[in-house]
């Protein structure tokens, strides 16, 4: 599988470079959601935009990295959907439970309000 990583602070960016997202790559997606997850990284940000194809086991990687970062108290974007990968995902209602944003850009100002709301939410406590 290839992929680029991009690790910041409060996120992480993943870009996948590949152009199918099927059951060739999900265990290593899925993989790598885990240990990124477990080194502590709560917010990914998935980068789809060269995936032309997925199928249901690339939705079901979605997923895994979906579960993780809710589990975390983080957050699961995604961005740059191809037309047919987002009809997949409204097809599968998917859309009601993933994050999808335009830009890499939208992703992260999404993360940083997200962040913000949960130290007002604490302060408040």
């Amino acid at each position: 599988m290839k992929f680029s990583v991009d690790k910041h602070e409060k996120y992480v960016l993943v870009k996948l470079n590949e152009s199918k997202l099927n059951s060739t790559i999900t265990p290593q997606l899925k993989s790598e959601f885990i240990l990124m997850n477990t080194e502590g990284q709560r917010n990914i940000v998935l980068d789809l935009s060269s995936i032309k194809f997925a199928d249901s086991s690339g939705l079901s990687s979605l997923l895994v990295g979906h579960r993780l970062c809710k589990n975390s108290d983080g957050t699961f974007i995604l961005v740059g959907l191809s037309d047919s990968v987002a009809r997949l995902i409204t097809i599968s209602q998917l859309d009601n439970v993933l994050s999808i944003v335009k830009s890499p850009d939208e992703a992260i100002d999404l993360i940083f309000m997200e962040e913000i709301e949960k130290e007002l939410k604490k302060e408040t406590r």
